[in-house]
């Protein structure tokens, strides 16, 4: 039996240190601000990112060098025979595509997971190719699977600020303007490779309110059969207000009556969105 290796990208919420304990690796995304380049959880926290981002620093998303990449694989094939690498969703970056490129040179020894996922959907493709490696699959079956199984997890976003997405182009200044006046908080949802708008409500509580029932609907709907299984998991994510997340999951943990994981979101979504968002998923896991 093959010894399989899993890489993913710091895009997953998994840390150098969660890494380590997983028995996974992780390729730190990097980004450029005010020009200098750093690379998240190595040279660039969380903390240090939402202070940069509240003085209007410029910041920008990138991807992994192609030699950062293949030097990655290339010291884990010395001691494993395949590796699955799973990145952010190829809606969101050309990273995938990237790696994919890249991998055609590896005699199928690297399969490059495209199965749309990002944050704690992400994190839990890895884990679902871990059961996977397990049960003794190959990397070319484990990404068949994840690929089959990639539109089996919904994500909804409610928003602090507006400022990220006007300065982004997804809205103009005068939706931003009368937004702010009006205190209308955005609801956007992930559902395969787009980031697009579900609703909109006046006020962040009526915004949670909503995500929750878009996530009881999904149960209800797509995820009926694997929510009788058991297979499902609710989880969340936040952007830098740590207080206000941890307040999120006690409210969600309520709702749903069952534990729920919370994260920091990717910061390649913050970037776009801004610090005080609010997210949950639904996710079906194998």
């Amino acid at each position: 039996m093959s010894k399989i290796a899993i890489v993913t990208d710091s895009n997953s919420g998994i840390t150098q240190k969660m890494a380590k304990e997983m028995g996974v690796y992780v390729l730190p995304m990097p980004f450029f601000i005010n020009g200098e380049l750093f690379l998240e959880d190595i040279s660039l926290s969380q903390e240090d990112f939402y202070k940069r981002l509240a003085d209007n620093a410029d910041i920008s998303t990138s991807q992994p060098s192609p030699k950062d990449l293949t030097e990655m694989w290339d010291r884990i094939l010395k001691e494993y025979d395949e590796i699955v690498h799973i990145p952010m969703s190829s809606g969101l970056s050309a990273s995938c595509q990237t790696a994919m490129a890249l991998a055609s040179e590896y005699d199928g020894k690297v399969q490059v997971v495209d199965n749309l996922r990002i944050s704690v959907t992400q994190k839990m493709a890895v884990r679902d190719a871990q059961k996977l490696i397990a049960e003794g699959k190959s990397a070319a079956q484990i990404k068949q699977i994840l690929e089959e199984r990639k539109l089996h997890a919904s994500i909804y976003i409610t928003l602090e600020t507006l400022k990220y997405l006007k300065k982004g182009g997804r809205i103009t200044p005068a939706a931003a303007a009368i937004g702010t006046i009006l205190n209308l908080k955005p609801v956007l949802q992930i559902q395969g490779d787009k980031l697009d708008a579900y609703s909109k409500a006046r006020g962040k509580n009526r915004a949670k309110m909503i995500m929750i029932d878009a996530i009881k609907n999904d149960i209800k709907t797509r995820f009926h059969d694997a929510q009788q299984q058991g297979k499902t998991a609710i989880m969340a994510a936040y952007t830098g207000n740590k207080e206000e997340a941890l307040q999120w999951k006690q409210d969600l943990e309520q709702e749903f009556h069952t534990e729920v994981e919370m994260d920091p979101l990717s910061l390649s979504v913050a970037c776009h969105i801004g610090y005080g968002a609010l997210a949950v998923v639904v996710v079906e896991h194998l």
